[in-house]
């Protein structure tokens, strides 16, 4: 099943986004977050096909919000959970870091995970029990673990609360800090060790479906803002602390929480 999902993303990435990449024009939902051609077309193909993989009901980003949580509902047994571009105003201004990021979960679980970012040609997956992968090569690619002073974080600032904010910026414990604006590959790169550090407060289910999987099959570490376990955390806005290295995940989880 997971050579078949791989197969699919791919092909539907090659087929609809990167020839409309820098082509398409932009458009705002309700919430104000960008949506394009692109992101409708995939969803639509990439559907088709994982149908034909698991005829399971389906959560995607471009679906209203009573169809997500309707289909959620239907799918204790087996969902497919998608983004069809996930990081789609980076996909809008021609920044090379987007991804397409597909789950299969099972009962509120993700049990197989693919995140894809066509224009690197970079193919994260994991199963559960199996490890995590980039492109065949096992996962974690960098096992040097530094310390906490000297760690580069992933953190997206504008979800967390301003008192946390603000003690990032003015009293952080890491060395440097990133945003690039793709949940799915950030979670990746931190499973990858490009990234020592991740903090996240609110994510849709779209965004660390499969992201969070590969880190754990990775061998990483994660809790919420406010629950050790991960998957305690609300279902459609589930803050994220990780770490690939357990003593660092343990001193980064306490800062956070003690700068709350």
């Amino acid at each position: 099943m997971l050579d078949a999902v791989i197969s699919a993303v791919k092909a539907v990435a090659q087929q609809e986004i990167l020839p409309r990449y820098l082509k398409v024009a932009r458009q705002r939902k309700v919430d104000g977050s960008l949506f394009t051609e692109a992101d409708i077309v995939t969803q639509e193909t990439l559907s088709r096909e994982l149908q034909k993989i698991y005829p399971g009901p389906i959560v995607g980003e471009e679906m209203t919000e009573h169809e997500q949580v309707s289909h959620w509902r239907a799918g204790d047994a087996g969902l497919w959970c998608m983004d069809p571009i996930d990081g789609t105003s980076n996909f809008v201004n021609g920044l090379p870091y987007f991804a397409v990021s597909v789950a299969l979960m099972r009962q509120g679980r993700s049990v197989l995970g693919a995140v894809y970012n066509p224009v690197a040609d970079e193919m994260f997956y994991a199963e559960q029990g199996r490890g995590a992968y980039l492109n065949g090569e096992k996962l974690p690619i960098k096992e040097h673990v530094p310390a906490l002073r000297s760690a580069m974080a992933n953190i997206d600032l504008k979800r967390l609360s301003s008192g946390l904010a603000e003690g990032i910026c003015s009293a952080r414990p890491f060395s440097s800090q990133r945003n690039y604006g793709s949940c799915s590959l950030e979670w990746c790169y931190t499973a990858a060790g490009r990234f020592d550090l991740y903090l996240h407060g609110g994510q849709k289910l779209w965004d660390y479906a499969a992201g969070s999987l590969i880190l754990e099959e990775a061998g990483g570490h994660m809790c919420g803002l406010d629950q050790d376990d991960f998957w305690a955390e609300p279902l459609w806005q589930r803050s994220a602390i990780a770490a690939l290295d357990l003593g660092l995940f343990n001193q980064w989880r306490d800062w956070v929480r003690a700068h709350r």
